[in-house]
């Protein structure tokens, strides 16, 4: 990008600004925890204040990897807390819908996550950008976030990834390890991850 996305601007707003207005707007939301960089907390806390944000009750340092940065935001967790939901901030397209979606279907299964199906042609490359196979996307999905888990499952798999010491991508990869199913819920709405400057010139959220 050139520059801190989460900082960047769309339709005058900051990029983390649009993603907690999602969470901020959904009714079945109770606490807001927003991890980040060190040298951003200041930014991040002026932000929240001045969009006069009521739900967030954390602002925190963050670790080097995302899942570092989950394990600091679950030491903030209220323990009566039933569900946790983990977002990249840099999704600023994410809507309270389809945040109700996701969270409905983690209260009937346990486990779920925002996804869309791909349907690009996928092929398998070198080294050299050769391309050396067709990959089938039959049954292939797109992860996205929000992730959100029953409590004590989302806690289960962190505990168990730290006493392995081990890393993985995102909270499905963490909770599949305990084997329990997670189950997608389709986005049919842009929920892009900001990652180019040309992101930014998508049509401004609407929360």
């Amino acid at each position: 990008m050139g520059l801190d996305k989460m900082f960047a601007e769309i339709g005058g707003e900051p990029v983390i600004s649009h993603s907690i207005a999602a969470f901020e707007n959904t009714r079945q939301v109770n606490e807001i925890i927003v991890v980040a960089r060190e040298d951003r907390l200041p930014d991040v806390r002026s932000i929240i204040k001045q969009a006069g944000f009521i739900k967030v009750k954390h602002v925190v340092q963050g670790g080097d990897t995302r899942q570092d940065s989950v394990v600091c935001a679950l030491s903030h967790v209220a323990r009566d807390c039933d569900f946790i939901s983990v977002h990249d901030g840099a999704r600023p397209w994410i809507t309270p819908q389809q945040i109700e979606r996701v969270l409905n279907c983690a209260v009937k299964n346990g486990a779920a996550a925002s996804a869309h199906p791909l349907t690009d042609t996928l092929k398998r490359a070198d080294k050299d950008l050769r391309v050396e196979e067709n990959v089938s996307r039959e049954g292939m999905w797109a992860m996205e976030t929000p992730q959100i888990f029953r409590a004590e499952i989302l806690r289960q798999a962190f505990s168990g990834l730290l006493a392995e010491n081990l890393q993985v991508s995102d909270e499905v990869s963490a909770v599949q390890r305990l084997g329990i199913p997670v189950h997608l819920v389709q986005n049919d709405a842009l929920n892009p991850k900001v990652t180019f400057p040309a992101d930014l010139r998508f049509p401004p959220p609407s929360h």
